[in-house]
């Protein structure tokens, strides 16, 4: 099983202490990391490896869930500045990243100082555990994140 399937068993059983809200196409959950403060992740309730082997009509109302889930991160969270990413080469199951980000938020790991995409700072840096929040600190994300949520559908 992958490990986005894992995750989204553990929400339908209750056990996803980072889950958000559930939508009609997938579920929204607070990153387990936060380096970059209110990063969050929109996973695809259909296990599919590619955007493209969704359905067409569950795929726009996926695209347009993603987009009020990023709107919402945005607002939450204070962003500068947003960045959405479909990955999938960890994890091959449909599910967005999505980062706030602020201005000088990278510059420390550039020598040019010029503002680049999250995956230029250290995997050991983004997965430290002392970015891990703590439980008082994500239920206040995820009510914010929620109500946010909420607000925009």
């Amino acid at each position: 099983m992958c490990v986005i399937c894992d995750r989204i068993e553990m929400i339908k059983s209750g056990a996803n202490r980072y889950f958000v809200r559930e939508l009609e196409t997938g579920y929204v959950v607070i990153g387990d990391h936060q380096h970059f403060f209110g990063y969050t992740l929109f996973l695809c309730k259909e296990h599919k490896t590619e955007l493209h082997y969704l359905d067409r009509n569950f795929k726009v109302k996926y695209l347009e869930e993603m987009s009020i889930v990023q709107e919402a991160v945005a607002k939450a969270f204070g962003a500068d500045k947003m960045n959405v990413e479909l990955l999938g080469n960890g994890d091959a199951h449909v599910h967005f990243h999505i980062f706030p980000r602020r201005k000088d938020d990278i510059l420390k790991y550039r020598p040019d100082g010029l503002p680049g995409p999250v995956w230029w700072t250290p995997i050991e840096v983004m997965n430290d555990p002392a970015n891990m929040p703590s439980l008082e600190k994500l239920e206040e994300m995820k009510r914010l994140l929620g109500e946010e949520i909420d607000r925009l559908l």
